[in-house]
């Protein structure tokens, strides 16, 4: 690494090679061809939503395994039609979207169960699962949804207006 006057760094192309080989060797894995075929990768499934809760959590258990606590949250994207570079005219359209929430690390799940509210302002991280279901008619159906590892509150519910 050079130190350049201006007080910045600059990297020689040998040094950023060998910060890509150790950035790399850290989220991939492989076998030699050699010794086998099997690649381990590592791979990301993350999701971050900030949005509003739909509806009181419930508690669900089936068939003795563990319990999860399940709610709603609706997260808004909005946006201005006609809108142009030096002008901001146009009507503003939205679109909400309806999030399934799953929780069953057994302390953040009953926190969410008992302090997640219907309105309530926040913030859940955790992973997309897609799953299948038997439907009372016994109809299979997919299911998409957000099995959370961390919320954040970020508000109380949402005050009625005088």
């Amino acid at each position: 690494m050079k130190l350049r006057s201006s007080g910045s760094c600059e990297h020689s192309d040998e040094h950023l090679s060998g910060i890509m080989t150790q950035v790399l060797h850290q989220f991939v894995r492989h076998e030699s061809e050699i010794a086998g075929s099997l690649v381990l990768e590592r791979s990301l499934n993350r999701v971050q939503l900030l949005g509003r809760v739909g509806q009181d959590p419930v508690m669900r258990q089936v068939e003795g395994k563990n319990p999860v606590t399940i709610f709603s949250l609706a997260t808004n994207e909005m946006w201005r039609s006609g809108e142009n570079e030096t002008h901001q005219i146009g009507d503003v359209s939205q679109k909400t979207t309806w999030h399934r929430i799953s929780v069953f690390r057994p302390g953040l799940r009953d926190v969410a169960y008992q302090y997640v509210k219907k309105g309530s302002r926040i913030y859940v991280e955790g992973k997309v699962d897609y799953g299948e279901y038997m439907d009372k008619n016994n109809v299979r159906r997919q299911a998409t949804t957000i099995i959370a590892d961390n919320i954040i509150f970020l508000s109380d519910q949402t005050k009625e207006k005088a």
